[in-house]
């Protein structure tokens, strides 16, 4: 983490009042909500609050100070709770397997409990579509991955900018020719992989997701993920553009998405031991899968006859002949194998103990924090889906009645979220470009996300593991998301979503206990949303007014709209923006 001197702090840090500022050019002046014009402020016009510059861990019980939640020293401006690299060295893991690259959150004890700072200089993100090929430096200022794959065009130095030419470590001529490719490989040169029924992408050890850029004209989602390693920041990259990523790994825990969510699993050059521990990591690729659906394998074993590649490659060979899965193609440098679906083979090569199948009650367990089943599962009844985004969207999928949600509830939850976002950008009063990334942290069956898909903006729909699982019927739509537990911090980099959203999920936590206070989950909600970000939450009418009196604490402008909730009832509805501010 990059820090910078802080004007005028006492040797201490621990008494001075922390003076903020609008950066020039980049704040609308004006109401909350209401003009935005841009004025221009000179570094003399400042702002001061009464939250003090300390570096605060977490009491209990815990106690907000009057001056307001005190802000963490500028070097803290990249905190990442629960992949503190320094933190899980002193853990014991298996390396071997690679644990230390997932999540692991500190006791409660060790979190911070303070705001964190952004970057010296930094700036409000460029919009979409301009991002995906240009962010800001000093948003992002770390110059390793220039320094080792600029030559593979992953990104470059251009100015005060980063420029990402698309490319990556297999596709150095672009991601669109490569992904042209791929179409032709799995159709046998007729079609893309939209016309090949590719809809839903999980993009594995994902650089600075130019694989997941470059499918979103083709109608595809991707989940883009990395973990935090020593492509350093590759994530950050990845949603500073605006592209949909987070921070993950596959490792010793299955993924946090629901079984067969996935059209396609992309590695290219990821960096995975695929053919390691018993194909453990295959099989968990085979649980993520749905039927027909493509796992494509870019990388040396690949096409490669020296060192070891040859011996690779004859396990993975191995170790999908026994998952049942067919090659469909190979050429250049990536092998296609295609998830058939076929049962009987499966029995059979358990039979001959070639593999195990997983147990009924594992299949339904809920995948977070789950550890990795070393064993594969039999998919259920697949229903035939629609063959683009669009109709997904649209269309009532059967596959809902198996979580309880009937079509007639599909519909009115449809129409719901229709209005009420409607009303929420007439509330926020700002031009539609100004909002790309978003988080539903309760998306129950992402009717939200869907009525957002008329916008072009992304949507990260999260529903908490100690909530009915509802995810798979999010997914079933053509939407991408992932299961959490709001009692720990997200895995992501501070300032990422332009928008969260939180519809009674800070009541569902209330009983849980220390960590999963209203004022932890607004601690979060404050870390990952940008400066000028906007957090909408519905909720009981306590937990609105708790809310609404502690905002200013956290350096939020707040306003309040009435709408009506799913029962024709009026309920309040708190509409809060972060304000843009930085340690002088």
């Amino acid at each position: 983490m990059r820090g910078y001197n802080v004007f005028g702090a006492t040797r201490s840090g621990k008494t001075i009042l922390v003076a903020l500022f609008l950066t020039v050019g980049s704040f609308y002046a004006g109401s909350l909500f209401g003009n935005i014009e841009p004025i221009h402020l000179s570094q003399s016009a400042l702002f001061k609050f009464s939250n003090k510059i300390e570096l605060t861990h977490r009491t209990s019980p815990l106690v907000i100070p009057e001056t307001g939640i005190n802000v963490c020293p500028s070097q803290f401006n990249e905190y990442l709770p629960c992949h503190n690299v320094t933190y899980i060295h002193q853990l014991s893991l298996n390396v071997s397997r690679r644990e230390e690259l997932e999540r692991h959150c500190p006791s409660l004890e060790q979190r911070l409990f303070c705001l964190v700072p952004p970057p010296k200089d930094y700036k409000i993100p460029l919009r979409w579509p301009t991002s995906r090929d240009y962010v800001w430096r000093s948003n992002v200022n770390h110059t390793h991955l220039a320094q080792v794959n600029g030559g593979q065009s992953w990104v470059q130095e251009h100015g005060e900018f980063w420029w990402f030419p698309g490319g990556g470590t297999h596709f150095k001529h672009g991601a669109s020719e490569y992904i042209q490719r791929l179409g032709g490989m799995v159709t046998n040169e007729t079609g893309d992989l939209g016309s090949a029924g590719v809809v839903q992408v999980l993009d594995v050890g994902c650089g600075v997701a130019s694989f997941g850029a470059y499918l979103l004209p083709l109608g595809i989602q991707t989940m883009s993920f990395a973990p935090n390693d020593a492509h350093e920041n590759q994530i950050q990259f990845a949603l500073e553009r605006g592209v949909g990523a987070m921070i993950s790994a596959v490792a010793t825990k299955q993924m946090p998405y629901p079984s067969g969510s996935f059209e396609m699993v992309h590695c290219s050059r990821c960096r995975v031991d695929w053919h390691a521990n018993d194909g453990i990591l295959l099989k968990e690729v085979h649980r993520l899968l749905r039927p027909n659906g493509y796992f494509v394998y870019t990388s040396p074993p690949a096409y490669r006859k020296d060192k070891e590649y040859p011996m690779i490659w004859d396990k993975l060979v191995s170790l999908t002949n026994s998952m049942c899965w067919k090659m469909v193609s190979r050429k250049v440098q990536t092998a296609i194998w295609i998830k058939e679906e076929n049962v009987e083979c499966l029995k059979k090569n358990a039979e001959l103990e070639l593999i195990s199948l997983c147990d009924v009650e594992d299949v339904l367990k809920p995948s977070w924090q789950v550890p990795l089943r070393d064993c594969v599962q039999i998919s259920g009844y697949a229903e035939k889906r629609p063959s683009s985004l669009a109709e997904r969207l649209s269309t009532y999928p059967k596959t809902l009645r198996n979580i309880g949600i009937s079509e007639d509830e599909y519909t009115s939850d449809t129409v719901f979220w229709r209005e009420q976002v409607k009303q929420y950008w007439r509330f926020m009063n700002v031009n539609e470009s100004e909002v790309r990334n978003v988080m539903d942290m309760n998306a129950f069956i992402g009717g939200f996300a869907s009525a957002m898909s008329l916008y072009p903006v992304w949507v990260m729909n999260i529903v908490p593991a100690t909530m009915n699982e509802t995810l798979s019927g999010v997914f079933v739509r053509g939407l991408t998301g992932a299961f959490h537990d709001w009692c720990e911090p997200f895995s992501t980099y501070p300032r990422t979503y332009d928008l969260i959203h939180a519809n009674h999920v800070i009541s569902h936590y209330q009983s849980r206990g220390d960590g999963c206070l209203l004022e932890d989950i607004m601690l979060e909600m404050d870390r990952i949303v940008r400066p000028q970000g906007f957090i909408i939450i519905r909720d009981e009418e306590p937990i609105i007014s708790r809310i609404r009196d502690l905002a200013p604490k956290y350096i939020w402008e707040v306003e309040t709209h009435q709408l009506e909730d799913k029962s024709k009832k009026t309920e309040t509805v708190l509409f809060c923006r972060k304000r843009f501010w930085a340690i002088i």
